[in-house]
């Protein structure tokens, strides 16, 4: 079924690489069978999860070694890890297509140590690894259970597409999606996937601001807009410019409990408002454009995780007048609760009230686009 012939969004949650990164003992994925069934008990139908398609390319079946993504954030293996994907990844998609669970195919290319992404030169690399990375989904059975498959998470962000922008060039000298390389990357990666599978709906998914105009054309291959969404990022709740650290850092986690919460429970309404409003302008960029939205990673803040003096109180607050405003839309074929819908964040996770209050009022939404 096409994203746009829903009747109803995907209630959906980013699993990103931590499904096959934390499966050690308390890192939440151990049991694939608990964990999804505990994802369906919550209302959800839907993850999205980092495929590994520069590896499933290069060998499925070896193993391969991965430095952790993260230095203070909780998605992932904090420290090195072995994953050997080809296997895993036909097992959990599986696994996932027995519980009717869809599954959105994404990639933030992980580096590993023989530097496999590297190999990615051009779109139509890019393009192979998908195309092998399906072909691997396709001869297990396995296609039906996918969403849709966004080429890179937030393109063309150094960290995740660093065959794109150098991570190691100054920020100025990176490009973004919409200059002509940028387009030619996306409309060129999709093609070559498409003439393999063209049944499939494909995407290079993005960040919402701070800087970008919504109403930007979208480059020509793109069947959705999968866009990642926050407060932080769309208003002026976070004073970016003011610190010269980054949000993966120790110091962004005391900020958050420090000034995060009190900042927004100064003047709720206003914050609340002003998420509203982007939502709103993301909806009607949607309506001018003719594509569907998606967004998996939301609505609150980019970074958060238990922590001491971090508390969920209005995080789960501000995300459910997200969830709930996309919903309204109509525009929206998948919506997340948050970017922390998973057993890692025991603070979100367990509330499984909240989540099923959530993702009723997601699949009580229409999708009219």
């Amino acid at each position: 079924m096409s994203l746009t012939d829903r009747e109803s969004p995907y209630a959906i949650t980013m699993w990103d690489f931590s499904w096959l990164e934390r499966r050690y003992k308390g890192g939440g994925y151990a049991d694939w069978d608990r964990t999804l069934d505990e994802l369906v008990e919550r209302g959800y139908d839907a993850v999205r999860i980092d495929a590994y398609p520069h590896l499933v390319s290069r060998d499925p079946d070896r193993t391969w070694t991965l430095p952790p993504a993260f230095e203070a954030s909780d998605w992932g293996a904090p420290d090195t890890c072995e994953v050997t994907v080809g296997p895993a990844l036909t097992e959990f998609v599986g696994k996932c297509a027995e519980r009717d669970v869809a599954v959105a195919l994404s990639s933030w290319f992980r580096e590993d140590e023989t530097g496999a992404r590297r190999g990615i030169r051009t779109p139509a690399d890019l393009a192979t690894v998908w195309v092998d990375t399906l072909d691997h989904l396709a001869d297990a059975g396995l296609l039906d259970a996918v969403a849709w498959v966004d080429l890179v998470n937030e393109f063309p962000l150094a960290e995740w597409a660093p065959f794109f922008n150098d991570p190691e060039a100054p920020r100025s000298d990176r490009l973004d999606r919409d200059t002509p390389a940028g387009r030619r990357w996306i409309n060129e990666s999709i093609a070559g996937v498409r003439e393999a599978y063209p049944d499939q709906e494909y995407c290079l998914s993005e960040t919402a601001g701070p800087g970008k105009e919504w109403g930007r054309e979208p480059a020509d291959g793109m069947d959705l807009l999968e866009t990642h969404l926050w407060l932080q990022n769309t208003t002026d709740y976070y004073p970016w410019a003011a610190f010269d650290h980054g949000i993966d850092t120790d110091a962004h986690y005391e900020w958050l409990r420090d000034v995060g919460r009190e900042r927004y429970r100064e003047d709720p309404d206003r914050w609340q408002a002003a998420l509203e409003a982007e939502i709103e302008a993301a909806a009607e960029w949607s309506r001018d454009v003719g594509l569907p939205l998606a967004t998996t990673e939301s609505w609150a803040t980019i970074h958060f995780k238990d922590w001491p003096g971090l508390e969920w109180d209005w995080h789960k607050e501000l995300c459910a007048v997200g969830t709930r405003k996309a919903a309204e839309t109509g525009r929206w074929t998948a919506i997340s609760t948050s970017n922390f819908c998973g057993p890692q964040f025991s603070g979100m996770w367990d509330d499984v009230a909240w989540h099923r209050e959530q993702t009723a009022a997601i699949k009580d939404a229409t999708v009219d686009v």
